[in-house]
C-alpha cells in the first residue's frame, strides 16, 4: 500500500501534467511549444548561447539550431556576437519576439479567465491562494538538479 505523501505526491505531479497539457491548447497557433519556451527563457534570462539554450530546453544542440534558425528566420530572435570574447555566439530575442509573446500571454489569459469564471468561487480562489507555491515549485524545479533528466536515465 503507497504511503500518503507518495499518492500525494502522484496526485500532483500527474495534475500538474493534465493542466500543463491544457494550458497548452489555449495557446495560438503559429509556435511550437520549443520555439515559445526558448524566446520566453530569451526574454527572462537574457542572451544565451545556443549550448545553453538547448540544455536548459531540454533538446539536442541540432535542435535547437533548428529552433533558433526558424526564430531567426521569422524575425523573433537574432544570433549576436558575444561582446566578451567575439568568437562566441549569442542568441537573443527581438522586439517582435516580445510583442509575440505578449500576444500569447494575453490571448492565453483570457481563455483562463473565461475558465476561471466558471469555476465554483472557491474553486477559483484555491486555484489563485495556490499560485505562490506553485511558483516557488516552479522556481526549485528550474533551480535544482532534481529536474535533470539525465539523472533518472536507466543505467
Amino acid at each position: 500500500m503507497r504511503s500518503a505523501s507518495v499518492s500525494a505526491d502522484t496526485d500532483l505531479s500527474t495534475t500538474i501534467s493534465r493542466v500543463f497539457t491544457a494550458l497548452r491548447r489555449l495557446n495560438p497557433p503559429g509556435l511550437s511549444l520549443t520555439a515559445a519556451s526558448t524566446l520566453s527563457t530569451l526574454e527572462r534570462d537574457g542572451p544565451r548561447r545556443l549550448t545553453e539554450l538547448a540544455g536548459i530546453e531540454g533538446v539536442t544542440q541540432p535542435a535547437m539550431t533548428q529552433v533558433v534558425s526558424r526564430l531567426e528566420r521569422d524575425s523573433l530572435a537574432v544570433r549576436t556576437a558575444d561582446p566578451g570574447d567575439r568568437r562566441v555566439v549569442l542568441v537573443e530575442i527581438t522586439a517582435a519576439g516580445r510583442d509575440l509573446l505578449r500576444h500569447r500571454r494575453t490571448v492565453r489569459s483570457g481563455k483562463v479567465a473565461a475558465l476561471l469564471a466558471r469555476l465554483e468561487p472557491q474553486d477559483a480562489a484555491a486555484i489563485s491562494a495556490a499560485l505562490p507555491a506553485l511558483n516557488a515549485l516552479a522556481d526549485l524545479v528550474t533551480n535544482s538538479s532534481v529536474a535533470d533528466p539525465s539523472e533518472n536515465a536507466p543505467s
